[in-house]
């Protein structure tokens, strides 16, 4: 459950990284308050995996999400680049992330 629960962190990471984008610099009321509400979810789900999961494991799990999902929504909704190094260090990234699970498994 706690994987899961990481997981759901993760993703609302992804939301909220995404989401000061839409702010402009928190001046926009709605996209600020979603924004700062998708980081006080993903903190809040980030400390009740902590509570069965090594800290440095879910910690670098959580960031690793969330960076991995901001540069694929960059990429598809903002037009970032999709340049070939950036699609090998994303796919370094999630083998990092993969090898983390499968170690404290």
């Amino acid at each position: 459950m706690s994987w899961s629960i990481l997981v759901l962190a993760g993703l609302f990471e992804v939301g909220w990284a995404i989401g000061l984008k839409y702010t402009e610099g928190f001046t926009r009321l709605w996209p600020t308050l979603g924004t700062v509400a998708a980081m006080a979810i993903s903190v809040g789900l980030l400390g009740v995996a902590m509570k069965t999961l090594p800290v440095g494991t879910a910690y670098a799990i959580w960031v690793g999400i969330g960076a991995v999902g901001t540069v694929i929504l960059g990429i598809v909704l903002l037009g970032d680049p999709a340049s070939p190094g950036r699609l090998v260090s994303l796919a370094l990234i999630v083998a990092g992330l993969i090898g983390l699970k499968l170690a404290s498994a």
